[in-house]
């Protein structure tokens, strides 16, 4: 069966001819006699489409079609009338007919009309599905205190037009922030226009950014639309702005102070109305005093910073992490899902995650595919993920090794290399984190003989 259609007639020829066609087309049909009966109808049946006629006596079409689309809005509706004017046909589209036919019916025409219709009420059941998809993908899970915080801040911020300076590790979810200040802005309607900062040559960042005109340089065949052109009265994303040359922050500054460009090889001016969030993984002040990042672009882009928390300061997020990433897996590596054991999960939140939720996520992936039965045990944790855990747990075993100097010996430098561990080797955050000088640091890391130490 290709579907149901609804037809709504007060002339019973008119029916009874229309159920025999698309009967015959291959179609279920379901028949009413007025408009109140054709509301209980779709209330009965939910139809994949409704033929209405316009004139009829107790309700008519137009009254209907208002009653229809408060109800169902994304059910096609195609207007029928014998006394067709432009006028009516007009009026019937603007209250959300799909089309308007004319009696005495063309066959073909009204197949036509009526296969047009389904093919779009399918395509808008699926942009609906993939905009569920999206949301889904792009929603920021967890419940810590640290991720809490993140989602007030974007709830605060995103209705306005702020610019925004997101700042994090690499794979902390910078992107997905992003998307969800935007979803909740008043721009959430127009586009969001992402940009890699990183991955565009100095010699094509105009062209990416502005857009050029047809023969403007060799290659240039036809006119192309810039980032900001693509995003105007929406949103861009300036990924990865730490990233970008000097040359290129230069003129990236220009448009964002003005709104204003010309295409490569055009004269005329365009203005843009943009609202700007940018995201790097680099502390911009240090740059900035370095000299690699400008101090003018710094100050104008930094007007919200918002900070995306490692994974270490959201450990206690990793089981709704991996329950999310196990669905999305099951899905897209069509692979049956897998239970995490409590102990393995726990042995999870014993790591550092130098990678953060991408690594997570890449970790799930992998288990899922290569782990045979229906549940992933601490055993089946692959290295460095299960080494740690030995680590974590051997803090407390050091602690009853010997005597009490051998002891607090064996705590120590167990509980120095897991603080490496969580911040990737870095000597100075390591120091800052367990409150010690980072002269003395070096002293235990020598004393204790982890010069060699390896992540």
């Amino acid at each position: 069966m290709m579907g149901t259609i609804l037809v709504v007639d007060d002339e019973e020829d008119i029916l009874e001819s229309l159920r025999g066609i698309f009967s015959d087309e291959g179609y279920e049909v379901v028949t009413a006699a007025g408009g109140g009966e054709a509301i209980a109808r779709i209330e009965a049946v939910i139809p994949d489409l409704v033929l209405l006629d316009i004139w009829m006596p107790d309700m008519d079409g137009i009254e209907t079609l208002r009653r229809i689309r408060d109800a169902y809005p994304y059910l096609q509706v195609i207007m029928m009338s014998g006394h067709g004017t432009i006028e009516t046909a007009v009026k019937a589209t603007k209250e959300g007919a799909y089309d308007f036919v004319e009696k005495p019916l063309s066959l073909d025409k009204l197949l036509i009309s009526v296969n047009k219709a389904l093919e779009h009420a399918r395509l808008e059941q699926e942009i609906g599905i993939l905009r569920k998809r999206d949301e889904g993908r792009y929603s920021i899970t967890g419940r810590s205190e640290a991720i809490l915080e993140l989602k007030e801040q974007i709830r605060v911020v995103a209705p306005t037009n702020a610019w925004v300076l997101i700042l994090g590790e690499n794979g902390t979810g910078k992107e997905i922030v992003a998307h969800n200040i935007h979803r909740q802005s008043r721009r959430s309607g127009k586009a969001l226009v992402e940009v890699n900062c990183a991955a565009i040559p100095d010699d094509l960042i105009e062209s990416e950014l502005f857009g050029h005109e047809k023969g403007a340089f060799t290659g240039a065949t036809t006119m192309k639309k810039g980032k900001f052109d693509l995003a105007h009265e929406g949103t861009i994303f300036l990924d990865e702005i730490g990233d970008m040359s000097l040359k290129a922050q230069s003129k990236t500054l220009r448009i964002l102070q003005e709104q204003k460009f010309e295409r490569v090889g055009g004269a005329r001016t365009i203005k843009v109305d943009v609202r700007v969030l940018a995201a790097t993984n680099k502390n911009l002040e240090d740059e900035r005093a370095k000299g690699s990042f400008r101090e003018d672009l710094y100050f104008r882009l930094n007007v919200i910073p918002m900070r995306v928390p490692p994974l270490r300061e959201r450990l206690n997020d990793i089981p709704e992490l991996v329950e999310e990433f196990v669905r999305e897996c099951s899905l897209e590596a069509n692979v049956q899902p897998k239970r995490f054991a409590e102990e393995t999960l726990k042995i999870m939140k014993g790591y550092g995650w130098p990678g953060n939720v991408r690594e997570l996520r890449n970790l799930v992936e992998r288990l899922m595919i290569m782990v045979p039965g229906p549940e992933v045990r601490p055993q089946d944790l692959p290295q460095p993920y299960s080494r740690e855990a030995g680590i974590k747990e051997g803090l407390m075993d050091a602690a009853f090794a010997g005597n009490l100097k051998e002891a607090r010996a064996s705590f120590e430098k167990a509980y120095i290399e897991q603080k490496l561990r969580e911040f990737n080797g870095n000597i100075s955050q390591t120091a800052d984190a367990i409150g010690i000088e980072r002269s003395n640091l070096h002293r235990k890391i020598k004393a204790f003989g982890l010069e060699g130490f390896k992540l």
